[in-house]
């Protein structure tokens, strides 16, 4: 299980302002993704949270990188792409990953990555917070996200 190792984080996210966006494919596992982010915001004391909605994955980095701009503490990205018969998996895993990566290391701005990057259906319900869910990868996120951004709190902004 990638659980496995995972650090316990308890986060402070009192006076942060925090963009989640989600993709809309593979509905009842986005749904559980943003209802794990939002408990994960809600038990932080997070009290400023946006959420937008974009397409699909592929539609992340883009939306991250406008979201960026407007300086938030921290931005969520969530969304699941699952294995199918082509190559498309790949282009869109890369695209999503390379993007987020980019927007993050660009703008300082940490991004929480909560992309699910699955063979099968089952693997993303398993790790989508929903009852009997081995892993709940939207609380997740944001938990490394918002503890991202107090680690760089006392840093200054990168300006370009």
């Amino acid at each position: 299980m990638s659980g496995q190792g995972s650090p316990k984080l308890t986060v402070d996210g009192s006076g942060m302002r925090v963009v989640v966006i989600a993709a809309q494919w593979h509905t009842e596992i986005m749904d559980a993704l943003l209802a794990g982010a939002r408990r994960a915001l809600t038990s932080a004391g997070v009290t400023d949270a946006t959420v937008l909605r974009v397409p699909g994955a592929f539609e992340l980095p883009v939306a991250a990188a406008r979201v960026a701009a407007s300086r938030p503490d921290a931005i969520v990205a969530l969304g699941v792409v699952v294995r199918g018969g082509t190559p498309h998996f790949e282009y869109v895993c890369q695209a999503a990953t390379a993007g987020l990566t980019e927007v993050s290391s660009r703008t300082g701005v940490p991004v929480g990555f909560g992309v699910l990057t699955v063979d099968t259906e089952r693997q993303a319900l398993d790790r989508a917070g929903l009852p009997g869910s081995d892993e709940d990868k939207g609380a997740e996120a944001v938990e490394a996200a918002l503890a991202t951004a107090r680690v760089l709190a006392g840093f200054p902004a990168v300006s370009k």
